[in-house]
């Protein structure tokens, strides 16, 4: 991985222990306010930048985060248990993004100031490394984008990314291998 890609990986990394995320959601079901918060703490930052990968619009992704936790917190009686809570969080994240798609019913590029409050969320970041992240980020496609922040941000597999995006793993794989060759390339011109 790119070390400028590590760097935000390794700060915006949340835990997503699955015993421990089961536990909240039962928790929050019986009504555990404790319990909620810190299901939210957990996956608020992945369930946020996967809509934001998806809406590429600061304003909705925000929109889509609360209404996901609204959903849990009204569904997580009705929750069963098969291993992977962050999956069935990010399921209701990626319904509701498509949901917002529909009634937008067109395709928004994500303007540079959003991406650059996404960034300047993540602390711990150097200015000069931020503006090359965004610079970096911004030449890729959509769906590589979206992959590369899935996988090196928010930390999913690519077989979880596949499956949240309904694309075939080969294919993730090879955007995700392609975005990261523009970005290396990219980055190595900075350099010189």
């Amino acid at each position: 991985m790119l070390p400028i890609i590590s760097t935000l990986a390794e700060h915006s990394r949340v835990t997503t222990d699955s015993e421990a995320l089961d536990a909240y959601i039962a928790g929050a079901a019986a009504g555990d306010s404790s319990a909620f918060a810190e299901l939210y703490e957990r996956t608020g930052a992945s369930v946020y930048s996967y809509s934001l990968s998806v809406l590429k619009n600061v304003h909705d992704a925000e929109d889509v985060l609360h209404d996901c936790f609204v959903n849990i917190y009204y569904a997580a009686a009705g929750y069963r248990t098969h291993g992977k809570p962050l999956a069935w969080i990010l399921t209701i994240a990626k319904n509701l993004c498509f949901q917002k798609l529909r009634e937008r019913k067109r395709g928004l590029e994500l303007p540079d100031e959003d991406w650059a409050e996404l960034l300047s969320s993540v602390d711990g970041i150097p200015e000069e490394d931020r503006l090359l992240i965004r610079e970096g980020l911004a030449m890729l496609s959509d769906d590589e984008r979206q992959i590369v922040i899935l996988h090196a941000v928010s930390g999913f597999k690519h077989r979880e990314i596949a499956s949240f995006m309904s694309k075939p793993l080969a294919t993730v794989l090879s955007k995700y291998r392609r975005a990261l060759a523009k970005l290396k390339e990219f980055y190595l011109k900075g350099e010189l």
